[in-house]
């Protein structure tokens, strides 16, 4: 075993499946912290806890090798104000809480990795945005992401590294949007969303669980590491490319208008199909990280021959 043991705290989720069966093998225990509890499975345990105040999980992150926190309310839905403030309080308030475990055990994690998002940077169409010399853009949700990334940081671990990774699109065989934008296509409504012309930075989900352990090693990568594959594609390339892959030719267009209108029903907001995400993970393309998948045709033919 390469780790003696890994922490996800609200790893309950799609996300944190991956990365515990990504590092079932490779760690003697992986604790999953979480607010409902599961029964174990082989080496993978939940613990729980409320995210809000400390008790007894809170011995489990003592000689961990590395905790990565996932928790955050679900950004697809209606930004109301009593959901805006759950959006934010479910990602400050855990990151507060574990900084102040990690800062005062004996025997910390090594590396704390912060989930954070790539939506921090400016809707782009002209270049990419790197973490030197992207933009931040501004807004409800870039300020959420802003705040996440400062409550993060100002936490005082001297003896944790700290990494906030800045996720792009998860392409995933059973969560976020993936099955959203197959199930489109299979329905015949797979076109172009808006104009089409919007990045879209996306990444896929083993990629995100190997980003991890490459950032363990690599002891010299520390701060805010964008994490989205190297090349981003428009979105009517991708609805163009999970078409192809399902054979079906044609998908109508969604216009704008449609996709307020669809929003407002399904209840969310059109943003998060919307805004151009043209981001590149600059830091592990300089640390030579091998990506598995780097064209998105390569990362829904992997996903549609596993899960159709």
């Amino acid at each position: 075993m390469l780790y003696n043991k890994i922490i996800l705290a609200g790893g309950a989720g799609s996300l944190g499946t991956t990365l515990a069966n990504y590092y079932r093998d490779k760690a003697s225990e992986i604790i999953i912290l979480s607010r409902k509890p599961k029964a174990a499975d082989g080496n993978i345990r939940t613990v729980v806890w409320d995210a809000r105040t400390i008790g007894t999980w809170a011995q489990e992150l003592d000689g961990a090798d590395l905790l990565i926190n996932l928790c955050g309310k679900n950004v697809n839905c209606r930004y109301t104000e009593k959901n805006k403030a759950e959006i934010f309080s479910s990602r400050l308030n855990p990151t507060r809480l574990l900084g102040e475990v990690v800062g005062n055990l004996a025997n910390p994690p090594a590396l704390w990795i912060n989930a954070a998002s790539a939506t921090i940077y400016r809707h782009a169409e002209d270049r990419p945005q790197n973490e030197t010399t992207g933009d931040i853009g501004y807004g409800f949700s870039i300020e959420v992401c802003k705040q996440w990334e400062k409550t993060f940081f100002e936490q005082d671990t001297p003896n944790t590294r700290k990494v906030a990774l800045r996720i792009g699109i998860v392409l995933s065989h059973d969560g976020g949007a993936f099955p959203v934008l197959r199930n489109l296509v299979k329905f015949g409504m797979g076109g172009k969303q808006g104009d089409g012309s919007q990045y879209v930075s996306w990444i896929h989900e083993q990629d995100v669980a190997a980003i991890t352990e490459w950032v363990y090693q690599h002891k010299e990568l520390t701060g805010a590491i964008n994490a989205t594959a190297p090349n981003a594609i428009k979105n009517t390339d991708l609805m163009r490319i999970i078409r192809k892959a399902y054979g079906i030719p044609f998908g109508l267009p969604a216009p704008k208008w449609l996709l307020e209108i669809g929003a407002a029903i399904i209840g969310t907001e059109t943003e998060l199909i919307l805004k151009s995400r043209w981001v590149k993970p600059q830091l592990l393309l300089d640390s030579s990280y091998p990506f598995q998948y780097t064209e998105a045709a390569q990362a829904v033919h992997d996903l549609l021959s596993v899960k159709p």
